[in-house]
């Protein structure tokens, strides 16, 4: 699929001073001025990031109202359910902070609601165990910012809530006895993207401070809140960038036993990074809840004994294991519906359905199909006497809008700009993806519909040394808004030594003046009828380094790649 290049662009004064400043590669002063990193005390901030960085807790709103509340719990001694959603932040989040609680008070338990019995967030199943099993105080986690009615039907039963979430809050806002969530208009809290299980962190932060424990403390969970923010693609700035700077540490250090666990099932023995945590362990988790129960992700987390902590890891494995078989069996037959539709071919849109497909991979079906078709991608399966599924959009549409637009057909949506959820009539079905092409057809711009490479700034091969890659090297941990640096070379030239490998990947050997680098370009064998050509070609890449045999090399990681002239 041919994509769009785009070079980003930076202040060039700006890029001149930090230069002076700082005495590195131009290309890289230029990478930090694009992401705000204009002067030397903010570069120092960011390629050393340090604890006393973190904001204080008690800037939050409501935080002396949810201490004063779980205090009074203690003394008390009511019972205390800890809630939180199924997914890696949810399940992290509930870890975290049950672990710290259960340490300084025994009447506490915790909840996961079931994915398809119960759905997303605060559920009415849940407050119901929280009232038969005489729980006075819910700590909801990852969630309850947009609960109001059920936080309202838990106050006629006595139970009191407490919401941690980072979710944008609508106009109403629950009746809780504090809500913590720094994107209230009114909280003052200096950084707004704290995942769910960064806002538990906050308040585990604010308790230890009370309860006078020792200092650091609460950094003990401080792996499972890195854990959080790579599989929650919050940004990496800011305060998540020292949480997950010091969580990789502590991952790479002293993990907890289940991510340890899990670690060593995937077969990584090697220096974890944050992308690890993306691709690696956050698949596991989220698999226990798309195919089975998430309550186990949990006790993964929370379990101290390792041969225990295997145990949970390999049912998470297992669950991905049948996860990833479901995807890939389902991605085949809608490729296969849509490659067979010539209507569907030439939409703007996909909507497709097929009532046996498992409705715990919907979504990432969607974002795989997105892959092949640009476009924005409902997936449908049958659930009871409905259709529901996933939407995932293509960055920049307004998915959320769009399906809002199509309410006529639907029973129920949610979600944001991005990605969500609906479910509808079967008699509703054809109507429903009728007017979706509709809606997105007169609203979508057409270069939305082109997949966009952006490129952080172009060098030249002789650049690629190793103190260039060690500078790159300390950008990490990688994320939105700090993202693996993207680069283009131009006018560079085959050597005669590329070639295909495996069928679908390429092993390029390309070379600009006296300067020759390998690299790899993953399913990009399509491209090696340009190579044959022996024209001047543009390449983009990111950089890394290549073990073979304990040798180590700098290769490129190609992302694609143009005849020169043609751009």
């Amino acid at each position: 699929m041919q994509k769009k290049w785009n070079i980003q662009q930076a202040d060039e004064s700006d890029v001149t001073i930090l230069h002076k400043a700082l005495k590195i590669n131009e290309a890289i002063c230029r990478i930090l001025v694009q992401r705000d990193i204009n002067n030397y005390e903010k570069s120092r901030s960011f390629f050393r990031p340090q604890l006393t960085d973190l904001h204080d807790p008690w800037l939050m709103k409501d935080m002396r109202k949810a201490v004063e509340r779980i205090l009074s719990a203690i003394n008390n001694e009511e019972k205390i359910l800890v809630f939180g959603d199924y997914d890696v932040d949810g399940t992290a989040a509930v870890a975290c902070f049950y672990q710290f609680l259960k340490k300084i008070y025994r009447n506490i338990s915790f909840y996961i609601p079931h994915r398809y019995r119960e759905g997303y967030g605060v559920s009415k199943l849940g407050i119901d165990f929280a009232a038969e099993n005489n729980f006075t105080l819910i700590i909801s986690l990852d969630c309850g910012i947009k609960s109001t009615e059920l936080i309202m039907y838990a106050k006629t039963l006595a139970i009191d809530f407490i919401v941690c979430d980072h979710h944008l809050p609508d106009s109403e806002i629950p009746p809780a006895v504090a809500i913590l969530n720094a994107k209230q208009q009114d909280c003052n809290y200096p950084y707004k993207e704290l995942c769910g299980c960064g806002v538990g962190f906050k308040l585990i932060q604010a308790l230890s401070e009370e309860l006078r424990l020792p200092a650091g403390s609460y950094l003990e969970y401080i792996d499972l809140v890195a854990t959080a923010i790579a599989a929650d693609i919050v940004p990496v700035t800011g305060e998540n960038r020292v949480l997950a700077f010091y969580g990789l540490k502590k991952v790479n250090e002293n993990p907890c036993m289940g991510l340890k666990a899990l670690l060593h099932l995937a077969g990584m023995h090697k220096e974890v990074h944050i992308n690890n945590l993306v691709f690696v362990v956050a698949p596991r988790i989220n698999a226990a809840g798309r195919m089975d129960d998430a309550r186990k992700a949990v006790q993964l987390f929370i379990e101290q004994d390792y041969n225990k902590a295997l145990e949970y890891a390999e049912m998470l494995h297992h669950d991905n294991i049948d996860r990833k078989e479901a995807d890939s069996n389902i991605t085949d037959e809608a490729l296969y519906i849509i490659e067979k539709n010539e209507i569907l071919i030439n939409r703007k849109t996909t909507v497709v359905y097929r009532e046996h497909w498992h409705k715990g991979v919907v979504g990432i079906v969607a974002s795989r199909l997105i892959e092949n078709y640009y476009r924005p991608t409902v997936v449908l399966t049958k659930s009871g006497d409905m259709i529901s599924g996933s939407a995932r959009s293509v960055p920049g549409f307004n998915l959320y809008e769009a399906i809002h637009a199509c309410r006529e057909h639907l029973l129920g949506y949610g979600g944001h700009f991005a990605a969500a959820g609906l479910t509808l009539l079967e008699e509703q079905l054809l109507l429903f993806s009728e007017k979706f092409e509709e809606v997105v057809s007169a609203t979508i711009p057409p270069e939305l519909l082109v997949p966009q490479l952006n490129i952080d700034t172009q060098i030249n091969f002789k650049d690629i040394t190793q103190g260039f890659f060690s500078i790159i090297q300390q950008m990490e941990p990688y994320g939105p808004e700090n993202m693996r640096p993207v680069f283009i070379t131009k006018n560079v030239s085959e050597s005669g030594y590329s070639k295909i490998v495996k069928e679908d990947h390429l092993r390029f050997v390309l070379r600009q003046g006296n300067t020759s680098i390998s690299g790899i370009g993953f399913n990009m064998a399509d491209k090696f009828s340009l190579l044959r050509m022996n024209a001047p070609l543009d390449i983009v890449y990111t950089i890394d380094m290549n073990e073979w045999n304990g040798e180590k090399s700098l290769q490129l990681k190609v992302l694609d790649i143009a005849l020169s002239e043609t751009r």
